[in-house]
């Protein structure tokens, strides 16, 4: 601040307490560079540079802070928009300070621009639209129209409006169908008047009852709700448990139902039986072969096995003393014993 002190009243003021003092001196001629003093103050306050910020002390430069806090009420679309103002690597800002000539510092809630009227002017209009959900390419894209515009002398009289680009506004969000309202048929006749709360005391008598009868109907009706609630959730909490029905089985290509009481009992022993001749080795015999013959009986289909007689060492000693002892005309000669 020294080599300001010999030509700008700017005194600096207690570094503790964070303040600072504008104040004039006698070398000051213009009295207007007091609010610009002011200005300067308030760019240092948003983080400007101090190369920059000195700059508003100068003739045709201005500054402006503008408030984008406040544009809406939302946070995460505030930070959004405020991120599509400075761009990638700060390229949208870079393009804006080109454009309008005026340096731009994005700070907090805040937007503060130096530089000409006419460009500080143009920042303000476009960090608006920014807010306000209107892309800032849009108006890059104009005031480069602009600019290349200025530079043919033919039409400085005419209007540009042929030349700037025209951006139509596109809601992208998806629109919710709207309900469709069936129209009741007009009737002339206004609709039945709907009976008042003593209508409907005086049609069940308790418009009659006393103060503590009707507090005892009220306490009935409470309790007999409160049980239809609790059976309700206990049989809720019972359904858990009951067992799902059983559905058709099938194990084989064969489908098996369980659920069927009723089983044909003479077709499952003729199958029994049938497997029982098989495992013996006893062909299967017709039914009306069984019924032809005599001597089988038709009540049992199974054939009578013969019991074989096991050899005993004794048994076959004897037959073979017998057989010793017999003579060949065939008389019993048995030894007495």
């Amino acid at each position: 601040s020294s080599g300001i002190n010999a030509e700008w009243p700017l005194r600096p003021g207690d570094l503790i307490e964070g303040s600072m003092t504008v104040k004039t001196t006698r070398k000051t001629w213009d009295p207007y560079v007091i609010v610009k003093a002011r200005d300067m103050i308030k760019l240092l306050a948003r983080s400007v540079p101090f190369e920059q910020a000195k700059r508003v002390l100068q003739d045709e430069m201005t500054s402006d802070v503008i408030k984008i806090g406040n544009v809406t009420s939302n946070k995460e679309r505030f930070v959004k928009r405020r991120q599509r103002l400075v761009g990638p690597n700060g390229n949208t800002l870079k393009a804006l300070e080109l454009l309008t000539e005026c340096y731009i510092k994005v700070q907090g809630s805040t937007v503060a621009a130096l530089g000409p009227y006419k460009g500080i002017k143009q920042v303000r209009n476009i960090v608006m639209d920014t807010m306000n959900n209107i892309h800032p390419i849009y108006n890059i894209k104009i005031l480069m129209t602009k600019r290349e515009l200025m530079k043919d002398p033919a039409l400085k009289e005419e209007s540009w409006d042929r030349f700037l680009p025209q951006f139509k506004k596109k809601n992208v969000q998806t629109k919710k169908p709207k309900k469709q309202v069936v129209k009741k048929k007009y009737t002339p006749f206004p609709p039945p008047q709907q009976p008042s709360k003593v209508d409907l005391q005086l049609e069940s008598g308790e418009y009659f009852m006393k103060e503590i009868e009707k507090k005892q109907k009220k306490n009935d009706e409470k309790e007999q709700a409160t049980q239809e609630k609790t059976a309700q959730k206990r049989k809720e909490k019972e359904a858990a448990f009951v067992a799902p029905k059983e559905e058709n089985l099938q194990l084989n290509d064969k489908v098996v139902e369980t659920n069927d009481a009723s089983v044909d009992i003479e077709a499952l022993k003729r199958k029994l039986k049938s497997k029982n001749l098989k495992s013996a080795g006893i062909p299967k015999i017709a039914s009306n072969e069984i019924e032809d013959s005599p001597a089988v009986s038709t009540e049992s289909s199974e054939v009578p096995k013969k019991k074989k007689k096991k050899k005993t060492k004794l048994n076959s000693d004897s037959e073979a003393l017998l057989q010793n002892n017999n003579p060949e005309d065939g008389t019993d000669s048995c030894p007495n014993l």
